[in-house]
């Protein structure tokens, strides 16, 4: 499955490229418009059916009157909701709006150009597009450490490699407090030591692991299937 899904993108990728410079559209980035950037991917995660993140960022939004999603077969799938939404600050740069939404994906859901529709209020409807192919992508398993176990300082964290997955984002929980404690950069490989200071001796940690399928490819945005492990624990020495 993941050698034809890999063969599906380089054709796909090839053809769109191919055809470039006849596609104005392509050449912006098809995930983008005037008004802000578009996003959509399939993930499978615990306990829960297999559900779009559906997502649209705007330092414009002000000027946002809705935003509509379509599927390839140009049904409406979603309209995002304008007061859920979380705020990015940056340094020297406009504030940002990021509208995100969880949908369970329909079991009639289909491979295609997924579509949002951004009308502003001066009536303009603004066009993104995101490629979605629906193929799921398996949860990270046998995790290590697991079960409690204890450790000494520095900790190494690993898992089982996911067929298709070529990134990793490792997420830590301090148990006593509830506090998130660690957020990896991507990995492009299937373990990491957590870096000193992260951990405190006679912690209780759980962890977790994000496997995606790319990073920021020209056909599939930011990425394309995702899927979130179950909580491994662990316990460091005193």
């Amino acid at each position: 499955m993941a050698k034809h899904l890999y063969l599906l993108l380089t054709l796909l990728t090839t053809v769109l490229t191919c055809h470039a410079e006849e596609s104005t559209e392509l050449n912006n980035d098809p995930h983008y418009n005037k008004v802000g950037f578009f996003d959509i991917h399939l993930c499978n995660w615990p306990e829960r059916p297999d559900f779009f993140k559906v997502l649209f960022s705007s330092k414009d939004f002000n000027q946002i009157k809705s935003m509509k999603v379509y599927t390839p077969d140009d049904h409406l799938l979603v309209t995002l909701d304008q007061t859920k939404f979380k705020v990015l600050k940056r340094n020297n740069k406009q504030e940002k709006r990021v509208y995100m939404l969880d949908i369970d994906a329909p079991k009639t859901g289909v491979s295609g150009w997924y579509t949002i529709n951004v009308e502003t209020n001066d009536g303009t409807v603004h066009y993104a597009k995101d490629y979605v192919i629906m193929t799921r992508l398996e949860k990270i398993s046998k995790m290590q450490p697991s079960d409690d176990i204890v450790l000494e300082l520095p900790v190494t964290l690993n898992w089982e490699p996911v067929p298709g997955s070529q990134f990793y984002q490792v997420f830590i929980k301090d148990e006593w407090t509830g506090s998130s404690v660690y957020s990896s950069a991507l990995l492009n490989k299937p373990e990491i030591v957590i870096p000193d200071g992260k951990l405190k001796p006679g912690g209780y940690y759980s962890w977790s692991v994000h496997a995606r399928d790319t990073n920021e490819h020209v056909l599939l945005g930011d990425f394309h299937m995702g899927s979130l492990s179950k909580k491994a624990f662990f316990n460091v020495a005193e």
